[in-house]
């Protein structure tokens, strides 16, 4: 099923795109469709403003009046979202939305922390010996004290200068050791 969700843009009306994020997502828990709309997304980037010989870091959208939407296309799903108030259409055909390409999916997603890596698993347990094979600590040994499947890291506690340092360390960085 996942296969088929694909994401989408929707126009919404300009300065109100995060009201149309917030009413989505409670249209969608609401009527019980997680598992068609998936992920509702209006990008951000930092920017630098200068006011008044001040700089200061801003959060600034990157596509005013518009917002992402990883779902799967029917009548029912298409009809929430259409009808959610702030939104004027799905960008595409009137009646027949265009999803985003991969390579676009993926640029945005990279460019807000989002982006998909697929996920990895490794077969070992909190309390267990492993070495680090690449890195800062690369050849170390480690115990594992946390293991993080979401994010593909594992805690653990290495000898550092005699000292016992805690690293967090990505599941592709370490070797199990038999």
């Amino acid at each position: 099923m996942e296969a088929d969700k694909k994401w989408y843009v929707i126009h919404t009306y300009s300065g109100y795109e995060n009201k149309v994020k917030t009413n989505l997502e409670r249209k969608v828990q609401s009527m019980g469709m997680e598992d068609v709309i998936s992920r509702i997304l209006v990008p951000l980037e930092e920017a630098t403003e200068e006011k008044d010989g001040v700089k200061k870091v801003v959060k600034r959208k990157i596509f005013p009046g518009y917002v992402l939407v990883e779902m799967e296309v029917n009548d029912k799903s298409w009809y929430v979202v259409r009808n959610t108030p702030g939104v004027t259409g799905f960008v595409g055909s009137a009646t027949k939305p265009v999803p985003l390409s991969d390579s676009e999916v993926e640029y945005i997603l990279k460019s807000q922390g989002l982006d998909q890596k697929p996920k990895q698993d490794i077969d070992v347990e909190v309390g267990e010996t492993v070495r680090i094979t690449s890195g800062a600590f690369e050849n170390i040994l480690g115990v594992i004290d946390e293991i993080n499947h979401e994010k593909g890291t594992l805690k653990l506690t290495v000898e550092v200068y005699n000292r016992e340092t805690p690293v967090e360390v990505e599941f592709s960085q370490v070797e199990k050791i038999l």
